[in-house]
């Protein structure tokens, strides 16, 4: 028997994302972008061995210093601009909320993307729809074929800078919102990459 997909909508509405069976058995994930929703393109090894190991060292990090904070992968996000026609999921994110049942993780302080050659534009458009998440404190975007990284944290006035810090390999990154300093290096630790 052959499975019958569902008709991918052109338009949506946030409650009708949530709710729409896409009769997809890929186990690709979905966004609603602006109202359309959008599949998910598989991650390369890089791109799964930097999500693991960046999930693991702040998942550590979390565990023995803030323990009310929780690491959650691939957590389902709810910009505020526009909120009612985008559903963003970054690889990862940080919410210091207690646990829920929902498919919207409340109240992230940290999201991190990381960054592929053919998905780079379509995620630089969710990092900067995160910053209008008013609880969100700092955006990193880890890039997947050198070890470099991208980095916004949400300035004194509560803006954010017109353009990203740049760290490259012996760098150090200090994620305020965690209390985390880590040399950039360490995320590459299982990657191809790793020096």
């Amino acid at each position: 028997m052959v499975a019958v997909r569902n008709p991918v909508p052109t338009r949506m509405t946030l409650d009708e994302f949530l709710s729409w069976d896409s009769g997809d058995q890929s186990g690709r994930l979905w966004q609603l972008v602006d109202g359309e929703p959008v599949a998910m393109a598989p991650g390369s090894e890089n791109h799964g061995a930097l999500q693991g190991e960046i999930g693991r060292l702040i998942a550590n990090h979390l565990r023995t210093t803030r323990p009310g904070c929780r690491l959650i992968v691939t957590p389902g996000i709810v910009p505020r601009l526009n909120s009612n026609r985008n559903f963003r999921i970054p690889d990862l994110g940080v919410t210091c909320s207690p646990p829920s049942a929902g498919l919207m993780v409340p109240d992230p302080v940290l999201l991190i993307e990381i960054l592929s050659p053919s998905n780079e534009t379509a995620t630089w458009r969710n990092v900067w729809a995160y910053t209008t998440i008013p609880t969100v404190t700092d955006i990193l975007a880890v890039r997947s074929t050198r070890i470099e990284a991208e980095f916004l944290h949400r300035l004194s006035d509560g803006n954010w800078p017109k353009e990203p810090d740049i760290l490259r390999a012996g760098d150090w990154l200090t994620l305020t919102s965690i209390g985390l300093s880590i040399v950039l290096d360490a995320f590459y630790e299982t990657s191809s990459l790793r020096s």
